[in-house]
C-alpha cells in the first residue's frame, strides 16, 4: 500500500480554496476512469451548487441540519476539504490491508462504505445497476459513526460467510 496524497490546507481565502480543490477533485477523480471492483465510478454533477457538482459538495461539506436540504446551506468540513484527492487513492486500495469495504441499505439504496480505519477515512459510493456514484466522504469519523461501520461490516462479512 502507498501513502495517501498530499492535503490541500486552508490557506484563508475560501472562494480560491473551494476553486483549487475543486480542480483537483475534477482531476484525480471526474476526469479519469476510476473503477471498483470492476464498475466504473462516477460523480453526480446536477444539481449543482455555485458552478460546482453535487457530489463535490457533499464530499467537502455537512448538511447545517438534518432537516435542512438546501445546498447553499452546508458547513465546509476543512479535514474533509483537505483530503479531496484521497478520495481516489481509499477506492484504489479499497482490497489492501487496512482498508475495509461492505454494502449497507439506506431506505431502498444500497450503498458501499469503503474505510481506511488507521487513517481515518471513509468513502461512500452509492450502487448502481452496473456503476457506482460517490456520495460523500466522512474525515475525522465521530465514535458513534465508528460503532455503526465496526456493526455493520462485521454483519456484512458475516452474512457474506453464510
Amino acid at each position: 500500500m502507498n501513502d495517501p496524497p498530499r492535503v490541500f490546507p486552508f490557506q484563508g481565502e475560501w472562494e480560491t480554496y473551494v476553486d483549487s480543490i475543486y480542480k483537483a477533485f475534477l482531476d484525480s477523480f471526474v476526469r479519469t476512469d476510476l473503477q471498483f471492483r470492476g464498475w466504473r465510478v462516477t460523480a453526480q454533477r446536477h444539481p449543482e451548487t455555485l458552478g460546482k457538482g453535487f457530489s463535490f459538495w457533499h464530499t467537502i461539506s455537512e448538511a447545517s441540519d438534518r432537516k435542512n436540504r438546501n445546498e447553499v446551506d452546508r458547513i465546509p468540513d476543512f479535514r474533509r476539504c483537505e483530503r479531496i484527492l484521497w478520495i481516489r487513492w481509499i477506492i484504489e486500495n479499497a482490497d489492501n490491508q487496512g482498508f475495509h469495504w461492505w454494502e449497507n441499505r439506506r431506505g431502498q439504496n444500497t450503498h458501499v462504505v469503503i474505510w481506511a480505519k488507521d487513517y481515518d477515512f471513509a468513502v461512500i459510493l452509492g450502487k448502481r445497476n452496473n456503476y457506482y456514484v460517490l456520495k460523500t466522504a466522512y474525515a475525522e469519523i465521530k465514535p458513534h459513526r465508528q460503532r455503526t461501520f465496526e456493526n455493520e461490516l462485521k454483519a456484512y462479512w458475516k452474512a457474506q460467510k453464510s
